[in-house]
């Protein structure tokens, strides 16, 4: 009796630790909301009212209410435009190698705490990476090919790492299933494992772009400009072949560089048009995110039927 006592004193002490700590949990993740809300509802109220169509078609002025984010959305696009190009095709590619076709050994285990070691590492370090390798090395220069490329090797680890989690998640028994009806390994891949793995490698994709598009440090390293009033060459071309490249080789700005800017002025007329700017840039990032949710919820949806 003694003991059924002492058990269940036992118990009851465990569960008010069990409570105590849950209830921490719960009060310190309160404290990081309201904080979190706080800092929006500041910034929406100093830069929502600032948001009009001429502060996206103007170019940035001395003159803060003709200042506008005409240069900084456009580079942004461009630099995304490059990265996606750059990261997307090479990361999947990785991810589907190392986890379909690569042997387990000490070297595959080497590649792979590399690339885990790779998407923790600071971003301003990728920005000394590309500095010495693309501008100096390759004579990039201080280009939106440079931007896209240095952005593109931030995210790559990510993308690999998310592909194969996906590709990982997929069961066993679709590839047996696709072997016992005579397909090749790249036949089962490219028909089985990729579509039902598509939602899951694309909310990586979407959501390593979403943290590429707010960078600064990697990009200012590399020697983005702070004040652009043109825009990039036309990517079309009136003759044959119709398109131009020489988009990629021209300076650029980005929406982040251009709120850094305006920060460090003393107006304070400046500093709401970095607030509206920040408004721009987390409503961007808050859409990219809800789409890679949106597609991650379809595709469950879709392998369940």
């Amino acid at each position: 009796m003694e003991a059924r006592t002492d058990l269940l004193a036992n118990i009851k002490r465990r569960q008010l630790w069990d409570f105590a700590f849950a209830l921490a949990g719960l009060l310190a993740l309160l404290f990081a909301l309201v904080t979190l809300l706080a800092l929006i509802v500041d910034l929406a109220i100093t830069g929502v009212p600032r948001i009009d169509y001429a502060f996206f078609t103007n170019f940035p002025s001395r003159f803060p209410e003709k200042a506008g984010i005409l240069s900084a959305w456009v580079g942004s696009f461009c630099i995304m435009l490059t990265t996606a190009f750059c990261a997307i095709p090479l990361g999947v590619a990785a991810g589907v190698y190392l986890e379909e076709y690569a042997k387990k050994n000490w070297v595959s285990s080497l590649i792979e705490l590399n690339i885990i070691n790779l998407a923790g590492i600071p971003s301003i370090t990728y920005g000394l990476m590309a500095l010495g390798l693309f501008v100096y090395k390759l004579k990039l220069g201080q280009s939106i090919l440079t931007a896209g490329l240095t952005l593109g090797l931030l995210v790559l680890p990510i993308i690999i790492v998310t592909t194969r989690e996906a590709i990982r998640s997929i069961p066993n028994i679709i590839r047996e299933a696709s072997y016992a009806m005579g397909a090749s390994k790249w036949q089962t891949i490219r028909y089985h494992i990729l579509p039902y793995s598509s939602g899951g490698i694309l909310t990586g994709v979407i959501i390593s772009l979403s943290r590429a598009i707010g960078e600064t440090a990697p990009l200012i390293t590399i020697g983005a400009l702070t004040f652009i009033a043109f825009l990039p060459t036309s990517p079309i071309d009136a003759h044959l072949p119709y398109l131009n490249l020489k988009w990629l080789m021209d300076p650029f700005t980005v929406m982040p560089i251009q709120m850094f800017n305006w920060l460090s002025r003393p107006q304070t007329a400046f500093h709401t048009n970095a607030a509206a700017t920040g408004v721009v840039l987390l409503v961007m990032t808050l859409i990219m995110n809800g789409g890679a949710i949106w597609l991650r919820s379809r595709f469950r949806k879709k392998m369940k039927w």
